[in-house]
Formats: structure tokens, sequence, C-alpha cells
């Protein structure tokens, strides 16, 4: 599938130094790549920048989310958005570097025999992580693992959040239910999918912690997905994913 239309949709709250680091090496990763910026409400700006952009390149576009929705609806926004305008491929990337653009072609050329493709940290029982402070990676490892064990989700890297998806997985795993909002949404999302009958493919990438703002990680968030698995573990066993 050569001509395939792919939109890498990247979320953002306060990331204006960074999109203009990222978005060039995102457009030159891949030649079939459009970029849909989601904002979060940004106060430092990020928003009016992203608009800038999408005004002065036809492969660039931006949304804007009313209020600070949260990740998990940014994503479904763009989801949405992209669903309705016909295309192909979706990735989540983020918008500090942290994923590669350079693997975008990779995940590209994987997605047209599976409809799922994750980037993965942990794949090869590798970890995969440049520059984290040990206590940040602690909790990474453990996050999926915990969850790997309590959704039986198998994939190694179950709280990623460099993934691509095909169209048709998007269609089917019925968007309008995903209650999570936090990094929970990753791995519901990936739960939703399999349970659905979609393998996921893992594909090995090096994660680089951000040179430029702050991260969005917080106790909310963690609290939010120890949790969530188990009320995504009890729905999976009543047949309600």
């Amino acid at each position: 599938m050569p001509d395939e239309r792919v939109l890498v949709i990247i979320p953002t709250y306060n990331e204006r130094d960074n999109l203009p680091r990222v978005v060039p090496k995102t457009l030159e990763s891949h030649p079939g790549v459009e970029i849909l910026i989601v904002d979060d409400n940004s106060p430092d700006g990020t928003g009016l920048l992203a608009a800038g952009m999408a005004r002065d390149d036809p492969r660039i576009h931006a949304l804007h989310q009313g209020g600070k929705g949260g990740l998990g609806k940014a994503y479904i926004q763009g989801f949405k958005w992209g669903l309705a305008r016909d295309y192909d491929l979706f990735f989540e990337m983020d918008a500090d570097l942290s994923h590669p653009p350079e693997k975008i072609s990779e995940m590209v050329r994987a997605a047209r025999k599976h409809p799922v493709v994750l980037g993965s940290r942990y794949v090869g029982r590798r970890v995969n992580v440049v520059n984290w402070p040990i206590t940040r990676l602690i909790v990474s490892v453990f996050g999926s693992f915990y969850a790997r064990v309590i959704t039986r989700l198998p994939v190694a890297d179950a709280t990623g959040g460099f993934n691509c998806w095909r169209r048709e997985v998007l269609e089917a795993v019925e968007l309008d239910r995903i209650e999570s909002n936090g990094y929970a949404f990753q791995i519901e999302l990936k739960l939703r999918a399999w349970r659905k009958g979609f393998k996921p493919l893992e594909i090995p990438f090096t994660f680089t912690e951000r040179e430029t703002g702050d991260s969005k990680m917080s106790k909310r968030i963690v609290l939010e997905a120890v949790w969530r698995v188990w009320k995504l573990r009890l729905m999976d066993l009543f047949g309600r994913l």
C-alpha cells in the first residue's frame, strides 16, 4: 500500500519550545506523513504556534481542546478528526522527541502487514531508555509489568505511547467507550484492540528523556493507572470491552 495517508497525532501542553524541533523531523520521516497537533489549552502559547504552523504548511493541522482535557481525550479527538478525513494510518507520538521520528518509516512498512504496531522500550528483555533517573525507570518498567500481569495483555511495553494503528482498528475499538485519560489510556486502547482480534507487533526503539520542558507524569496519573487496570480486567472478564 504505497500511497497510504499517514497522520501523526501530537498532543501538546506547554510544548512551545519543542514544536519547532519535532515538526520538521516528523515531516521528513516519511513522504506520506501529515501532522495533527492537538493542544490542551497551553498557557505558554503552544496552541497559537501550532495554528501558525498549520497556516504555513498544508501538511500540518491544529486542533484546540476547550480547557485541559488530558492525554486520552486529545488522542480520541485526533483519531476522530483523522477518521473523518480518510487517513489510513494513525500514529501517537510525544512532542518532546522522546519518540524518534526516524522510526516512523519502519513502523509504516510494518503496518502494511500488521494492523497494530507498537514502539517498545522493553521488547526483547532489554531496557532502551536514555537519561531517565532510576526511580522513573523503575516506575515505568514495573507499571508495564503490572498492567501486563493484571490485564493479560501480551505486550512488553503496555504503557508506551509511540504507536501506529490502522484505521480499521480505531473503527473497531469504539473510541467513545474508552474511559481512561492519562497513561492508562495507552493500556486501555491496546487491550481493546487486542480483544477485537488485532494482534500487536512490537518494534524496539530507544526512548530519550526530553531536553526541554517539563514531564507530564504526576502522582494522579500513576494512581489512575494503578486502579484502572483492575477495572479493565473486570470489564474484560465480563465481556464488556
